[in-house]
């Protein structure tokens, strides 16, 4: 097998996403299906680090791996103050918050259906 990037497909891209979180120790990760309500991505993903350096950390790591399993190379900000890092990847838009800030900004209620959780883990 080569170290060559294979291609990456929307559910491939957030199947790594999550994955990569998971692996982490990201706390509440929540997707949600944007197929249909927004043109900015496929999928989203909002999860809690429980401090500035995870935050950055979870970042910088989804990134990388990310890059090096599809060649993707994403649009990161945020990540030098780790209060909010925004990650987008083309299909999925990742959120990774502290969660002081994420309890602020509540964007899942922005994009989740009422009644609908999203959530992938229970932290």
């Amino acid at each position: 097998m080569t170290g060559a990037p294979t291609q990456a497909t929307a559910a491939g891209t957030l199947a790594a996403v999550l994955a990569s979180l998971s692996d982490d120790k990201a706390e509440d990760i929540v997707q949600v299906d944007l197929r249909g309500k927004s043109e900015m991505g496929d999928f989203m993903v909002i999860a809690s680090g429980r401090s500035s350096r995870q935050v950055a950390s979870m970042a910088e790591k989804l990134t990388d791996r990310l890059k090096h399993a599809f060649g993707i190379l994403s649009k990161v900000e945020g990540k030098e103050s780790g209060d909010w890092v925004l990650i987008d990847t083309g299909d999925v838009i990742v959120h990774i918050f502290r969660p002081e800030v994420r309890e602020f900004y509540q964007l899942e209620k922005m994009w989740l259906a009422p009644g609908e959780d999203g959530a992938v883990t229970s932290g």
